[in-house]
């Protein structure tokens, strides 16, 4: 999973209940942090620059993936329009430059 890199658009993983998503999200960070090949980085756009704040239990699971060595993006311009770039719990903010020259390097997983 090393030559990989996450994109996490949505603070929720999948369509339909909103809570339910939320739930499968936390799951879905809690078992990958648990793996010893780790994504190279997870990169968050759109909705999912809140999962880096504190109003998502996905933030500490994030976070600890950060402390793992996992390189853990916040887009600029999202942070921005959701106003929450003082209020990450993990991660650092990054441009849309970034994430193209991550993409050109590293198989891209998405996760909407």
């Amino acid at each position: 999973m090393n030559n990989k890199i996450i994109l996490l658009s949505s603070n929720k993983f999948g369509a339909g209940n909103g809570e339910l998503g939320e739930t499968v999200l936390e799951t879905f960070f809690t078992l990958l942090k648990q793996r010893e090949d780790l994504p190279h980085a997870i990169f968050c756009m759109n909705s999912g620059v809140l999962a880096l704040t504190d109003e998502s239990m996905a933030s500490l699971h994030l976070k600890e993936l950060e402390d793992k060595g996992v390189a853990v993006f916040a887009c600029k311009t999202c942070t921005d329009y959701y106003d929450v770039t003082d209020k990450l719990a993990a991660g650092k903010v990054s441009g849309m430059d970034h994430f193209i020259e991550l993409a050109s390097q590293y198989e891209v997983l998405t996760i909407n």
